[in-house]
């Protein structure tokens, strides 16, 4: 019991020391491709402890909404990680039903996220929340079917961890099911690029306010609020990064898992590279593409038992 204990912290500190570490990995690999030196391996880091050490400025039209939404927010993906398993031991907090608590506390961190955005009277933030809740609508289907498909093929199974374990006794023994979950991990990754702000969805690097999404609902942020945003920004990609590598590699040891993060990172990366942003109004076109890559998954796992 002991030694459970111990990797299901582990895995969550692990998350919480090197998280900002992927966007110095995705950087490095984007500057790769243009021919650049690009920015150190660790400059979130250095972002975050200098803004941590500033002061916090807050408009006149907010109110206390605005100033706990950083907190909640990283609350929020921190305890959407301790849902997730490592290796073969359940998670931290695993009960029936946990997988549909996995995707509220993402919801209640973008819920947040947005409502800070609305009580700053501001006309850009005011159109990032706008776009951001009409894309979620989207990529939260896709994510539910995603998970339709792994509770299908784990029998029935309603929490994270019994999916997680069956997937490691099962996935590589079944033809279509092996399949089905493949695809629903490439659905998974589409939305995950949308769900973290990253190209081709999203541009976090983008100074245009008519073409920001999540950065034009924290431009009211400055010091330690920000720090904490971009801190928990960190955390929500490792936990996205984690559950696809978990999705792919059940039954990994733990450090084989943290590997396989870093790697997701590169991977976007790569795809940041060699794609450009997709106009306005195809980011739905793009997330309802991941959504039927899901049903496609969903179809194949159904097809299977008949």
């Amino acid at each position: 019991m002991m030694t459970n204990n111990c990797f299901r912290f582990a895995n969550i500190a692990a998350a919480l020391l090197l998280s900002p570490l992927l966007f110095g990995i995705i950087a490095k690999v984007k500057a790769f491709f243009a021919g650049r030196k690009g920015v150190p391996l660790f400059q979130l880091y250095y972002d975050i402890f200098k803004l941590l050490r500033r002061g916090v400025i807050y408009s006149t039209s907010v109110s206390g909404v605005f100033q706990i939404a950083p907190c909640i927010t990283l609350v929020g993906v921190v305890c959407a990680l301790a849902i997730l398993p490592c290796q073969e031991y359940n998670a931290l907090i695993s009960f029936d039903g946990d997988m549909l608590l996995f995707i509220y506390l993402l919801a209640l961190a973008r819920a947040f996220t947005v409502l800070a955005a609305m009580n700053t009277a501001s006309s850009f933030a005011g159109m990032g929340s706008a776009r951001e809740l009409h894309f979620a609508i989207f990529s939260e289907c896709a994510i539910m079917a995603m998970l339709g498909v792994l509770t299908l093929h784990s029998g029935g199974e309603l929490s994270l961890s019994g999916i997680f374990s069956s997937l490691a006794v099962n996935n590589m023994n079944r033809g279509l099911a092996s399949m089905a979950v493949l695809l629903a991990a490439i659905g998974f990754f589409l939305v995950m690029l949308a769900e973290n702000c990253r190209v081709p969805a999203d541009d976090p690097e983008t100074h245009l306010e008519l073409t920001m999404i999540h950065e034009a609902m924290i431009l009211d942020y400055s010091g330690i609020d920000l720090g904490i945003i971009h801190y928990a920004a960190a955390v929500k990609l490792w936990v996205f990064a984690q559950f696809m590598v978990m999705m792919l590699m059940p039954s990994q040891p733990i450090w084989i898992v943290w590997i396989g993060v870093f790697i997701v990172a590169a991977a976007i990366g790569v795809v940041e590279s060699v794609t450009a942003r997709f106009r306005m109004l195809k980011v739905p076109h793009y997330l309802v593409g991941a959504f039927a890559i899901e049903l496609a998954a969903l179809a194949l796992l159904i097809w299977e038992t008949l």
